[in-house]
């Protein structure tokens, strides 16, 4: 496992749509557990590859609180098939726009279709903070940041604050 760096607005590989992967094998097994250690010595709760700069349609997640075991999942292809008419909203934030957080309004359930690290397929229906966390990520995979769900005003200065941030720590 190798922990990697992850990319932050402004950078444009976020907005990038990623791959479906073709076969799960050593190499995005790989892939998972180097997301996971990431992740982990982040601090954060989910990562999407493309995060990692890799516009793969992986991601990680662990919710577990503090002080209880690890439950990592490792999630491939997601897809969400079904999602409630019911609205919860969470105060996100994301590794890639660090120290911003925001309320979100997202479905308060989901079911997800997917691909285990085995290539085995998977259902997983979810609410609370875990639908929260995979609909984030999942928009990772399709080039959508949580910022986009925000009013245009919010986001404009987010994405602002963050070109600044760029352009100061590149002199």
């Amino acid at each position: 496992m190798a922990k990697r760096d992850i990319i932050v607005l402004p950078d444009a590989r976020l907005r990038q749509r990623s791959e479906p992967v073709q076969t799960v094998d050593d190499t995005v097994r790989t892939l998972v557990d180097d997301m996971l250690e990431t992740m982990y010595a982040a601090p954060g709760i989910g990562l999407a590859a493309i995060q990692i700069a890799v516009p793969k349609r992986v991601l990680v997640i662990d919710i577990a609180k503090d002080g209880t075991p690890p439950e990592p999942l490792g999630v491939i292809n997601p897809e969400i098939v079904w999602s409630s008419d019911e609205i919860s909203a969470y105060n996100e934030g994301c590794l890639s726009i660090p120290d911003y957080y925001e309320e979100v309004e997202r479905p308060a359930r989901v079911r997800v279709r997917f691909l285990d690290r085995e290539g085995r397929d998977c259902e997983l229906e979810a609410d609370g903070l875990l639908a929260t966390c995979l609909q984030h990520e999942i928009d990772h995979l399709n080039g959508v940041l949580f910022i986009d769900h925000l009013s245009k005003l919010k986001r404009d200065r987010v994405i602002k604050k963050f070109q600044k941030q760029a352009r100061l720590s590149t002199r």
